[in-house]
């Protein structure tokens, strides 16, 4: 649930600080190669604990206590996951990947001919919107879409909903046209 309300902007800062943390990184791995980005992140991470844990020993030094380490809770708390947690992912990258593998298979060896061909409309698009930007471009549009469109929609959902209703209801009519042009093609009502 937390998750939802950062892409609802529950908590304006909370967002705010998500959003531009991941724009930042997405724009720096535009011109900067994965393990710069990689390095210079754990350099800031590195430089800002050393600082901090630095700091804590000079004012514990001055002010004669003895606190500790300052990040002693965090060295304290166990983080390895377990066989369970380990198990209940790996089961479900399996069932996820089976899926895959099986609906891929289904398409490319023409199971049913109106999705393979719904299928290869789609690759041949994607070609023309692979060639007009690069997978970054896309992620950081994605981002930008993850933290913009569910607001829009909360915020205009009669109208959004009034629009898809007859676009797909439009998408339908073709599709059942053409569907119904194409000798072979098997209906999902039949």
């Amino acid at each position: 649930i937390q998750s939802i309300d950062l892409l609802y902007w529950r908590n304006v800062k909370q967002s705010g600080a998500v959003f531009s943390s991941v724009l930042l990184l997405l724009f720096s791995l535009t011109q900067f190669s994965v393990v710069s980005v990689g390095a210079y992140l754990a350099l800031a991470a590195l430089s800002a604990t050393i600082s901090f844990r630095i700091y804590k020993s000079v004012l514990q030094a001055v002010q004669k206590t003895d606190e500790g380490h300052p990040f002693k809770a965090y060295l304290e708390m166990e983080i390895a996951m377990s066989q369970d947690q380990i198990s209940k992912y790996a089961d479900k990258i399996l069932l996820y990947s089976n899926t895959c593998m099986k609906e891929l298979r289904r398409l490319f060896l023409v199971q049913d001919l109106v999705d393979s061909l719904k299928f290869a409309v789609l690759m041949w698009l994607l070609t023309y919107v692979g060639a007009l930007f690069n997978g970054l471009t896309l992620l950081i549009l994605a981002v930008v879409s993850m933290f913009t469109l569910p607001v829009v929609y909360e915020k205009h959902q009669a109208q959004i909903d009034q629009y898809v209703g007859l676009i797909r209801t439009q998408v339908n009519s073709v599709v059942g046209k053409i569907q119904a042009k194409i000798p072979g093609a098997k209906r999902k009502e039949e």
